[in-house]
């Protein structure tokens, strides 16, 4: 099994490329389902990010964690270790298939690429990003500019790039393309 990687930043349209991927018959977990899911579910990790931010509200979290550097790296420490078991636990239910994808926006970041035989980035132009961010958070372009300029651009960490610039049709034709070639 081919074990894909689909990163990208905040509002570049991974969750398009995942729908595009599944309706294709592909695996897809996405990371940040899943850390929503640990807020909720996982009591350790509640305890924990309970106990350093005193919430467990996802935007009062997303305020603390894109302001401090710190604090979102005592937040990843929490998180990381139990998305890695998930991710490893994914790839499990899914050996007898000939790819899954895994979708995360700070796969580079979290250590998470070692895992991967390939990692597809997502991209878009940072004013269509910052435009997306505002319409679909509710942020002011500030905002939405700080939560951006946090994460790097891994363009240069991976060979297979989909630039999401244009229509969904033209995003699925890009993505339909990609796959042709990697499997």
């Amino acid at each position: 099994m081919l074990k894909i990687g689909l990163t990208g930043n905040i509002a570049a349209g991974k969750t398009q490329v995942e729908k595009i991927i599944s309706s294709l018959g592909f695996s897809v977990i996405d990371l940040d389902n899943v850390s929503h899911e640990i807020l909720e579910y996982n009591k350790t990790a509640k305890d924990e990010i309970l106990k350093e931010f005193k919430t467990l509200n996802r935007k009062e979290l997303g305020d603390i964690i894109f302001k401090n550097p710190k604090k979102r790296k005592k937040l990843e420490n929490i998180i990381h270790p139990i998305l890695n078991k998930c991710i490893e636990n994914f790839f499990i239910d899914n050996k007898n298939k000939n790819a899954a994808f895994v979708s995360g926006a700070t796969i580079f970041e979290a250590g998470f690429d070692k895992t991967f035989d390939k990692i597809i980035l997502i991209d878009a132009p940072k004013e269509t990003k910052i435009n997306r961010l505002m319409k679909r958070n509710n942020l002011t372009y500030k905002e939405a500019l700080l939560r951006l300029e946090t994460q790097e651009n891994n363009r240069n960490k991976t060979k297979y790039i989909i630039d999401n610039d244009s229509d969904f049709e033209t995003l699925e034709k890009k993505v339909k393309e990609l796959l042709k070639k990697m499997l």
